[in-house]
């Protein structure tokens, strides 16, 4: 026989993995693709984040300088340079270079017609993942750091420019000096595929069905291509990416730094991993390929998520992430979050803009907590008690849409609070949409119909509005 009298059954407080139950209701077991590991010899990334900040240490200067001033415009006109040299002890020339190297990199960012310190200057001596984050920043921007000659055909430095991943392909796949004679080869070779690309041209494009006139000759580049590779070794080598030294047999050679090598393969390994992502999901928006990811397990599913942030520029993948957790799949947007983890520090801008609007916040307060090094047993305590609650009943609308039964009922032993009837007043007043929905399923799933009747009747109390 059961009591009449509803009990007041003590929960067990567990550690709380936002959305971890609704994963394995939906998640076969598969295996995890290892962690890559970079070449042979490449320094630890202490080492690297160390040699990135010697080597922006200039930039960093100017930008706590800027810090410092009220309303520095985006574009320091003579007077503030002078300052700012006079201040740094450096050549005016020196400081715009520093300055704009501070912009590429994200140490300060634009605020209207000024600029204020961004969030990689307050993370740069603690944060080693930020530093090297912005390093290779400027790296991505090293057309910006040093301009192409003025009196080059655009054509020709477009080409250039679409060639220079290749060239650096082969210095890191050579781990050592490699002559400019055979980077001149390789250039004029991708330069003439690019160019017999750009020159082909269907029959049936004219609508004729006959072959199309021959193409015009190219363009006098202007600048001839040697002159070219050096405009981009140079640059290269002006963000420290490689240096360009005569060999021992009186020829020129070039050869990445440790930091150039390290950048280099980190992007082939994103290009490695992209391949093997499953069919479509790279291509998909964030909430179709959030879907995609929601059978994997968790070492799966972050493959996936780097394979799929590799492909698109960091800004407007963690904007995509960002609207699908705004959507009413309480899965995608935990999973979002997860993604997120993926993506990091450049993501803090935006969660932390997150954390203002109430259906993210709590997910957003996790994350921050995770990326300034909180423990993760911790967490919680970053939230207020309404605002755990409120997680918790989105969690549960995640796991009653995507998950098995049995996982709502171990999903209320990670209530916060200890007692069912606490949880469930708790619950009434946070108000969330799918309060009632997540109750009814509770209801349905629970052993105990003692409990599953308490719970049942919160339920209909939150739907007709009773007390």
């Amino acid at each position: 026989m059961t009591s009449r009298t509803p009990r007041d059954s003590r929960l067990r407080l567990v550690r709380h993995r936002p959305l971890a139950a609704a994963r394995r209701g939906v998640a076969p077991r598969g295996s995890t693709r290892p962690a890559p590991r970079p070449p042979e010899g490449t320094p630890p990334p202490a080492e690297l984040a160390r040699r990135a900040r010697t080597e922006l240490a200039g930039a960093v200067a100017v930008a706590r300088w800027a810090a410092a001033q009220q309303g520095l415009p985006g574009i320091p006109g003579r007077e503030a340079v002078a300052r700012a040299a006079a201040a740094l002890g450096a050549a005016p020339d020196q400081v715009r270079a520093d300055w704009d190297r501070a912009r590429l990199v994200g140490l300060v960012e634009p605020d209207g017609d000024t600029v204020r310190p961004g969030w990689r200057l307050h993370a740069w001596d603690h944060d080693d993942t930020a530093v090297l984050r912005g390093w290779v920043a400027l790296l991505d921007a090293w057309t910006l750091a040093r301009p192409a000659p003025e009196e080059a055909e655009p054509t020709a430095v477009a080409e250039v420019v679409e060639a220079v991943p290749q060239l650096l392909s082969l210095l890191q796949l050579s781990a050592g000096p490699v002559p400019l004679a055979g980077l001149l080869d390789l250039l004029e070779q991708r330069v003439a595929e690019l160019r017999t690309q750009h020159c082909e041209v269907p029959y049936e494009a004219s609508g004729t069905g006959e072959r199309p006139a021959e193409p015009a000759p190219a363009q006098d580049p202007g600048v001839p291509l040697p002159a070219l590779l050096d405009w981009a070794l140079d640059a290269h080598a002006s963000v420290g990416a490689l240096v360009v030294r005569e060999g021992a047999d009186g020829r020129r050679e070039a050869e990445l730094t440790a930091l150039g090598n390290w950048a280099v393969w980190v992007k082939l390994e994103q290009i490695c991993v992209a391949a093997q992502s499953p069919a479509g999901n790279i291509e998909q928006p964030a909430a179709d390929m959030l879907r995609g990811c929601a059978r994997l397990t968790p070492g799966p599913a972050r493959a996936e998520y780097r394979a799929w942030l590799a492909a698109r520029p960091v800004g407007s993948a963690v904007t995509e992430l960002l609207d699908a957790a705004r959507g009413h799949d309480a899965l995608l947007r935990g999973l979002a979050f997860e993604a997120l983890r993926v993506v990091g520090a450049p993501a803090e801008a935006a969660v932390r803009a997150a954390a203002e609007e109430p259906w993210l916040r709590p997910y957003a307060l996790l994350w921050l907590f995770e990326l300034e090094g909180g423990d993760p047993e911790d967490a919680l305590r970053v939230l207020t008690r309404g605002e755990a609650t409120w997680l918790w009943v989105d969690t549960g609308a995640a796991i009653a849409d995507h998950g098995e039964s049995p996982l709502l009922v171990r999903h209320l032993e990670s209530a916060v609070q200890g007692t069912v009837p606490a949880l469930l007043e708790e619950v009434r007043a946070v108000g969330h949409p799918r309060t009632v929905q997540v109750l009814v399923a509770l209801a349905a799933a629970h052993p105990d119909p003692v409990l599953a009747k308490t719970v049942r009747r919160a339920a209909f109390q939150v739907h007709t509005g009773g007390s």
